[in-house]
């Protein structure tokens, strides 16, 4: 895992990526990922400190992974041998990822020619005018494209990362890494990067109760008019309300949930795929393999086989109200 800096590295940006993948630890107590400061010179201005990197850029040679954070002026001028490094890291395979608006730079490369990408809310609309061959989704915490991944700014960048460690590892090992730096698993990419109108208060207006009541009955066979009723409210006051503290709707919301539960249950028991479904609550098997690959990418079955870790017992495997993610 090389993280890269130059001249005007974000620090924040920086340590957001180093912290993640430097806590996020295997069942067997090694460490996840090896992860290396690359630089273009000996020493870097980060504004409010100077940095020393242990290693060079062609250290990215070998990385699996490149992460390149925010810069504080994502306009100027990228120096030339960072721009080739990442060409080359990408044309070889890597996966390369940025923090905030570290998506101008893979702009600059040209890594993100076509493809969907994100950013700080605030510089999205700068970006779509540079780049215009970008496609910018300036509302959404970050946007997987398999081998190139963006996040937008501040904590967005810890979703992203936590993202990572899940696709890499699974949701157990995430969900440790996530208590280790204190931040919830929770968030996914397509969720909006900030809420525009005041915070809900105390009147009725959060969410929270319901999500929570949702949570413990998501295997049953919910539907909006059943939220709508346990809020009090109306289904189109309850769909307004999901797009504006949550970025999605409440059908999607409780399909996400019940994805990310049926992860648990695959990561930590041995019970049958199918029954898994079940218990996450979906009616269907057809529904639920569906539903799960939209959401993960891959099968049930692939997913288990690539992430238990050891043989569960399916002991407690009916307790829905719970999830790791």
């Amino acid at each position: 895992m090389a993280v890269v800096a130059f001249d005007g590295v974000i620090g924040f940006d920086l340590a957001t990526p180093l912290e993640v993948f430097g806590r996020a630890r295997l069942f067997d107590g090694r460490s996840a990922y090896d992860v290396r400061v690359c630089a273009d010179r000996d020493e870097i201005n980060a504004g409010a400190f100077a940095l020393r990197a242990p290693w060079g850029l062609d250290a990215l040679s070998a990385a699996d992974t490149v992460v390149v954070p925010g810069v504080a002026d994502p306009k100027a001028a990228v120096p030339p041998q960072v721009l080739d490094a990442l060409r080359t890291a990408a044309a070889r395979g890597a996966r390369i990822a940025s923090i905030c608006v570290g998506a101008f730079t893979l702009a600059a490369a040209g890594l993100l020619d076509g493809r969907r990408a994100t950013t700080h809310w605030a510089a999205a609309a700068a970006l779509a005018r540079r780049y215009p061959t970008v496609n910018v989704e300036p509302d959404v915490l970050y946007v997987d494209e398999g081998d190139v991944l963006t996040s937008a700014g501040a904590a967005a960048g810890l979703d992203l990362c936590l993202h990572i460690v899940r696709c890499d590892h699974g949701g157990a090992v995430a969900a440790e890494t996530a208590r280790l730096s204190v931040m919830p698993l929770e968030r996914a990419g397509g969720q909006a990067q900030f809420i525009a109108h005041e915070p809900p208060t105390a009147d009725g207006s959060s969410l929270q109760p319901l999500l929570a009541w949702v949570a413990q009955n998501a295997a049953r066979n919910l539907s909006l008019d059943d939220m709508a009723a346990r809020a009090a409210i109306s289904s189109r006051t309850l769909i307004r309300r999901f797009r504006e503290q949550t970025g999605t709707t409440p059908m999607q919301w409780l399909t996400r949930y019940r994805v990310r539960r049926a992860q648990q249950l695959l990561e930590t028991t041995d019970v049958p795929v199918e029954q898994v479904g079940t218990l996450a609550g979906f009616a269907a098997a057809t529904t639920f393999r569906e539903r799960f690959k939209e959401v993960v990418g891959v099968s049930p079955w692939a997913y288990r086989r690539a992430f238990q870790s050891r043989p569960h017992s399916p002991a407690n495997a009916g307790a829905v109200g719970t999830s790791s993610a």
